[in-house]
């Protein structure tokens, strides 16, 4: 275990009765590293972000580190406390509620008499907007209501709140979902912001041509196994889509059969 990493996860398995989702799958993140984490319906993606979340226990052999500190029986709360926090892509924000809502929603601040700060919510959220997510345009204010941003703006106001409460690790579902060309942009625009803020963060998607401009290092999981690793400025964008297409084919970068025996 490299004790500079942010997060190790070491030899992590997980069966779900006869079903096996993961398998002595080995994973980190540096302290301010953004980590593409590629891989197709089923590879293992969601079950693997869940026990970092705190969701799934690994099975029995399988350890987490945090800061170089071994964690057992990872909960949810106890990842948040760590500055583990996720942003979904269809679920992060409340769309019938204002920006200012959405930034503080379950972290209000209060009085010591518990009555809300409102004024300063509001002022929080417009230097935020300004200074972190960059919204120049006078039609977008605290008040403004989730459901008129566009969806790249919403990616930012969710990727904005989670560093505001000090996240250390933001992990991103699939973020360019359904947005635009200049949606994708714009969202990917706000991941080089988690770079910038000094935090670490898993990009996971199916679009390598999303994820590999703005990450550090990619992970491509396959049938519950880590099929390649590699580092972003050591390996070209066709040579990384190549061997996508390889593991794709056979399950490996060696070529070997899916019906092979692991």
């Amino acid at each position: 275990m490299d004790t500079s990493d942010l997060l190790t996860l070491s030899r992590i398995s997980k069966t779900f009765g006869e079903v096996t989702a993961l398998r002595d799958v080995d994973f980190h993140v540096g302290k301010n590293e953004i980590v593409g984490l590629l891989g197709d319906n089923g590879a293992g993606k969601s079950t693997l972000i869940k026990i970092i979340t705190g969701y799934h226990h690994p099975d029995p052999g399988g350890e987490i580190f945090f800061k170089g500190k071994r964690i057992d029986h990872l909960s949810v709360a106890k990842a948040r406390d760590l500055g583990i926090e996720t942003v979904y892509q269809e679920k992060a924000l409340a769309d019938k509620q204002a920006l200012w809502r959405n930034i503080f929603m379950g972290r209000e601040m209060t009085t010591a008499l518990g009555v809300l700060k409102i004024r300063r919510m509001r002022e929080e959220t417009r230097r935020l907007m300004v200074e972190t997510m960059g919204f120049t345009s006078a039609a977008v204010v605290p008040d403004t209501l989730v459901r008129t941003l566009s969806g790249g703006e919403r990616q930012g106001v969710a990727i904005v709140r989670a560093l505001y409460f000090q996240a250390e690790l933001i992990i991103l579902d699939e973020p360019t979902m359904g947005l635009s060309v200049s949606e994708t942009r714009k969202a990917l625009d706000f991941v080089r912001g988690i770079k910038r803020a000094g935090k670490s963060c898993i990009f996971i998607d199916h679009n390598i041509f999303h994820v590999y401009p703005v990450v550090d290092r990619l992970v491509i999981l396959d049938r519950g196994h880590v099929a390649g690793e590699f580092v972003q400025h050591a390996v070209t964008l066709d040579e990384l889509t190549h061997k996508l297409q390889m593991v794709a084919r056979t399950g490996s970068l060696e070529g070997t059969p899916r019906d092979a025996d692991p």
